[in-house]
């Protein structure tokens, strides 16, 4: 089966030249006929179709806005640049505006998505971390918008602070999420393996096949020789908020 994933690594790995470039994008074309509305998206966006809430596809707005709102408004007063400042003005609102997307978005997954009591802990602070994020920001706009005070040097060095602390919340707030998903595997789901592929890495798991390789040679692992430890892992399957 032909999809979006498999036709871009054609395109980046090559593959014989125009003609069969030609050829793969026909036939790519081709098998996208006779198909409804939601299995083409499905072909097209493999990625998006597959995730169970939207979280993750605003979650990443915000932070480059906010970052690089602050990294230009600090620029434009060092470097006493009034466009530099009016530029950092519209990545603050952007910024803000994506924030509101995806906060609303991570309160609505949180609700749905499957998670034990420690990752609830790390979610109750990851929400409140973003809710405080959105407020903070929606404040630093309504400050720039009617400039309470930019044209001093006390207000600009208080804007710049709060500005950093936004950045910093944002980054504590981006950490947790990732703790979630890389630590925890919230909203991930495993992947199914199949027997076509590499069918030995399937049907023998690693830590099998080694010890099966060192008793083939001989050798014998006693267990009180390693102190007599045995580590069982379950993995329990999480769904995830951004």
């Amino acid at each position: 089966m032909i999809n979006m994933t498999n036709f871009l690594s054609f395109q980046v790995h090559g593959g014989g030249g125009i003609a069969a470039y030609v050829s793969e994008l026909l036939e790519f074309l081709e098998s996208l006929s006779g198909k409804t509305p939601p299995e083409i998206f499905s072909t097209i966006m493999p990625g998006i179709a597959g995730l169970e809430n939207i979280h993750p596809l605003f979650v990443h707005f915000p932070i480059a806005f906010f970052s690089a709102f602050f990294v230009v408004d600090v620029i434009g007063v060092l470097a006493k640049k009034a466009q530099w400042r009016y530029v950092a003005s519209w990545l603050l609102y952007l910024g803000s505006i994506a924030a509101v997307f995806t906060v609303m978005a991570g309160l609505s997954a949180a609700d749905s998505v499957e998670h034990n009591e420690d990752v609830h802990e790390i979610m109750e602070r990851h929400e409140h971390i973003g809710i405080a994020v959105l407020s903070l920001s929606l404040f630093l706009s309504a400050w720039r918008l009617k400039r309470w005070g930019l044209h001093s040097k006390s207000g600009n060095t208080l804007f710049l602070g709060l500005s950093g602390v936004l950045c910093i919340l944002l980054s504590l707030g981006a950490d947790l999420g990732g703790l979630m998903v890389y630590q925890y595997g919230v909203s991930v789901r495993q992947a199914m393996p199949t027997s076509e592929s590499h069918p030995e890495s399937v049907l023998v798991p690693p830590q099998q096949e080694q010890t099966d390789q060192g008793m083939s040679e001989g050798h014998h692992y006693d267990d009180q020789e390693h102190g007599g430890h045995h580590h069982t892992h379950s993995h329990e399957g999480h769904h995830h908020s951004h």
